[in-house]
């Protein structure tokens, strides 16, 4: 079951992105657990302002691409604190992997199919 819109995904998709701003004071990161937290903010960020729904200003990017793309980042996010050796920093791995949680469960209850609308 679709349950979240294009609209309501745009609004998660900026809370994601303050997410990751603030997640090195919050949970206090070490060096690279916060440098990749900023840097995904960033990359969240061009993405959903560059893609094909409510919140996208230059529409580079379909909707459904935008969904493809999702569905690339939450397992990544997951296995991230694995592949670049910070799994032991049991705060930034936890984060790293309830983010991906996080993401992969919008992914799937956002209707990249609908007919997008401003």
């Amino acid at each position: 079951m679709k349950v979240i819109s294009p609209r309501m995904h745009g609004y998660l998709d900026f809370l994601t992105v303050i997410l990751f701003l603030l997640a090195p004071a919050i949970f206090g990161l070490s060096d690279l657990p916060t440098l990749l937290a900023y840097s995904l903010a960033v990359i969240h960020l061009i993405v959903t302002l560059a893609s094909d729904f409510p919140f996208g200003i230059v529409k580079l990017i379909p909707f459904t691409v935008h969904g493809w793309i999702e569905r690339i980042v939450g397992p990544t996010l997951i296995a991230l604190p694995f592949i670049l050796g910070f799994s032991d920093d049991e705060t930034a791995r936890n984060f790293y992997m309830a983010a991906g949680v996080v993401i992969i469960l919008v992914g799937v209850l956002t209707d990249y199919q609908t007919q997008v609308k401003d």
